[in-house]
């Protein structure tokens, strides 16, 4: 069973990866909060924008463990590390649609925030570890004893303040992100999340 995890993780971060890269190559329609932060710290810093997903995810891990271990666990730094390969990855080979500064544009940030809602989902139904983003938040709502969506609100908020200071891309669709990949994720995460509780009941 635990091989079956492993590949819907390892899949799912892949697939993750993939719609972030996609939402990059547009990212003049505006990019979700984390990766307004991770664009615009390469914009200011240099080296990519894998490795600033991988820097700030090591960091968001480290801080979740100082608050709350509960939601970290091996998969939290796998999965910083291969989604921040893999997005260097597809942006290096360059096969992805490219900005055309048309209504082609928003057909292909649409495609790429729902490429990331199912990946996300895939990733953590695979319950291997929480990615970093959703641990940090998660040990700071327990911490706090406030609830997630308020965390979320707020820590997002300040990420994007903060990416938008320092020069991330950001317009319309940073703003309707969330609203568009969560519910696909959701339905995503609850389907494979019962898939594989399925299974572990015909393997008992």
């Amino acid at each position: 069973m635990i091989y079956i995890r492993i590949l819907l993780f390892l899949l799912g971060s892949l697939i993750y990866a993939l719609g972030i890269s996609v939402t990059i190559k547009v990212q003049h329609l505006g990019i979700h909060p984390w990766d307004v932060l991770n664009v615009g710290l390469y914009n200011k810093l240099g080296l990519s924008i894998g490795t600033w997903n991988i820097i700030v995810g090591a960091i968001l891990i480290t801080t979740s463990l100082i608050l709350d271990r509960t939601y970290v666990k091996v998969g939290s730094l796998f999965s910083a590390i291969i989604i921040g390969i893999f997005v260097d990855f597809y942006l290096w080979i360059d096969i992805l649609p490219s900005a055309t500064h048309s209504w082609i544009d928003i057909i292909t940030i649409l495609v790429g925030i729902a490429i990331m809602g199912v990946g996300g989902g895939m990733y953590n139904a695979a319950q291997i570890g929480s990615g970093p983003r959703d641990g940090f938040m998660l040990s700071i709502s327990d911490k706090l004893n406030v609830s997630i969506g308020r965390i979320r609100i707020i820590t997002e908020t300040i990420v994007l303040l903060i990416g938008l200071f320092i020069g991330g891309p950001v317009f319309v669709f940073t703003f309707v992100f969330t609203f568009i990949q969560s519910p696909i994720f959701q339905v995503t995460y609850l389907k494979l999340l019962n898939y594989m509780n399925r299974i572990e009941r015909r393997m008992q």
